[in-house]
């Protein structure tokens, strides 16, 4: 089978393509063309998905079997910054996709990923979330994935397009950008192990609980959806237990070789954050049988892990 995918320089990219690789697909992975793809292994594609008459030339000359949609803005707080920017890539990069993947003359499998952001703030006794709740989006990022699952429903409803939609979870691992809770409390106390940083750790909401999957199990997931997920469906894709962010930090300090102390930092506090969310997991489960595999400890011990690695070479060039 040949695999497209979008978006394929980002955090998921690089396990996605190995992941596909070794199931013997032929990948095509699509980028920026100031982005970079480490895989010798697969052919790559610059791509901007705003680029409509770009993207429709692609999509006729790979001719794909299976389309993961990963392309996206996808940072909440970059959203509150450049909403036009988020809209731009998240519905009208989107469309543009979708318009492509029209003019084929077959249906290839789609999967378009969403998050768990699409669901808003939920009180505990709401959860675990499940694919038929209402969605209730408090950001712009929020709101552009709500619509791209949305728009994904009228394209298979209408058009006949073979899509399956994914709301995901937070889901982390070693190479994720720093922005993200898990990679930024592991690259702190990475750079405070190596001196070039005081020994504190400056935290958002500790009190927050989040469903954290290993990317590892995340693209399994997503492979496991092209093949089984039903057209027109949507699924969560998370670990189904929420952990809460100070048993987070609590690992991290415990594995470092530091003394370290911990700081509110203001700036890391978003304006509305839900005290739980956690998937309910079931409907992947019984459609797929997929369920994640990695322990979340283990995913921070290879996160921090990485931090070490990454700091050392810095501090040697």
């Amino acid at each position: 089978m040949k695999a497209f995918i979008t978006g394929a320089a980002g955090f998921v990219g690089s396990y996605l393509i190995d992941a596909l690789l070794s199931e013997n697909y032929e990948v095509i992975a699509a980028k920026l063309p100031n982005e970079s793809i480490s895989s010798d292994k697969c052919k790559i594609l610059d791509l901007d998905i705003l680029d409509g008459g770009r993207v429709n030339t692609v999509i006729r000359e790979v001719r794909p079997d299976a389309v993961f949609h990963l392309a996206a803005q996808s940072s909440v707080k970059l959203s509150k910054e450049k909403p036009a920017l988020t809209m731009d890539v998240n519905i009208n990069g989107t469309a543009n996709l979708l318009e492509a993947l029209n003019g084929l003359d077959y249906k290839p499998r789609v999967l378009l990923v969403g998050s768990s952001e699409e669901y808003g703030s939920v009180p505990e006794s709401g959860n675990p979330l499940n694919e038929q709740m209402q969605t209730r989006p408090e950001s712009i990022y929020a709101a552009t994935k709500a619509y791209q699952t949305m728009l994904g429903k009228v394209c298979a409803e209408t058009f006949g397009l073979d899509i399956v939609m994914v709301r995901a979870f937070n889901h982390t691992g070693p190479g994720q950008s720093e922005t993200f809770v898990v990679s930024d409390f592991c690259k702190q106390a990475a750079e405070i192990e190596a001196g070039i940083r005081e020994p504190v750790i400056y935290t958002g909401n500790l009190s927050a609980k989040r469903d954290f999957t290993d990317v590892r199990d995340v693209v399994k997931a997503y492979i496991s959806l092209i093949h089984k997920g039903e057209k027109g469906e949507v699924y969560n894709v998370g670990s189904g237990k929420a952990v809460e962010i100070s048993k987070i930090l609590e690992i991290i300090i415990n594995s470092s070789t530091a003394k370290i102390k911990t700081e509110i930092d203001k700036t890391k506090l978003r304006p509305v954050d839900a005290p739980v969310i956690e998937a309910d997991t079931r409907k992947i489960r019984d459609c797929t049988n997929w369920v994640p595999e990695i322990d979340l400890e283990v995913t921070i011990a290879q996160t921090l892990q990485f931090w070490r690695g990454e700091i050392s070479k810095r501090k040697n060039i």
